[in-house]
């Protein structure tokens, strides 16, 4: 089975795979990856470089996340373009982590921001979506990436589908609200996964 999690940016996606990877269960990071493939895949440094600009890069070859993030987050069209070069590129990636993973689990994890946006939440069988306040989130951003500001955050929430319609499109809602253990609901989560 392929599972999918998702989120808004914030929700704690990360903490709820770290708790799956240690039960042993594979996980893939999809926003990791794409920004690894955004430093390592020449095809895809090469378009956005000519979209967005050789500052896209630092000398050394790193991706220069704070001028791509000041170029792309703010802007719709920017944001559809970024995503429809580097999709195809963590959807091939994806699948060939698949194949590597499948022999020997019970099921696999695929971690991802845009599941939905980018519909590859269509070829996963389960979808889970971690749901945690607004307010909550931005303050946990705003600890975890001191690069980004208040506006910043906003922009990408703004940007991001309603928690609401992520959770209209899952077969399951993890809380991660501060309120409610949750290793103990991906506890259960993970039980019922294996049965």
């Amino acid at each position: 089975m392929q599972i999918g999690i998702t989120g808004g940016i914030g929700s704690g996606k990360s903490i709820v795979c770290k708790i799956f990877s240690i039960l042993g269960i594979p996980i893939y990071d999809a926003d990791s990856r794409a920004r690894q493939l955004m430093e390592t895949y020449p095809v895809l440094q090469k378009q956005i470089i000519k979209e967005f600009g050789k500052q896209s890069y630092t000398e050394s070859g790193e991706l220069n996340r704070a001028y791509l993030a000041s170029r792309v987050f703010p802007y719709q069209q920017n944001l559809d373009k970024l995503n429809q070069m580097v999709h195809p590129a963590v959807a091939s990636d994806y699948k060939q982590w698949v194949k590597n993973n499948e022999n020997g689990n019970s099921y696999l994890i695929k971690e991802a921001a845009l599941l939905i946006e980018s519909g590859s939440y269509l070829e996963l069988d389960y979808v889970v979506t971690v749901s945690a306040p607004e307010s909550l989130r931005i303050k946990r951003v705003m600890n975890r990436d001191p690069h980004r500001d208040l506006k910043q955050i906003k922009s990408i929430i703004a940007k991001q589908l309603p928690e609401s319609e992520l959770i209209s499109k899952s077969d399951h809602v993890l809380h991660n609200d501060d309120k409610r253990p949750l290793i103990q609901q991906v506890l259960k989560l993970h039980h019922q996964l294996i049965k």
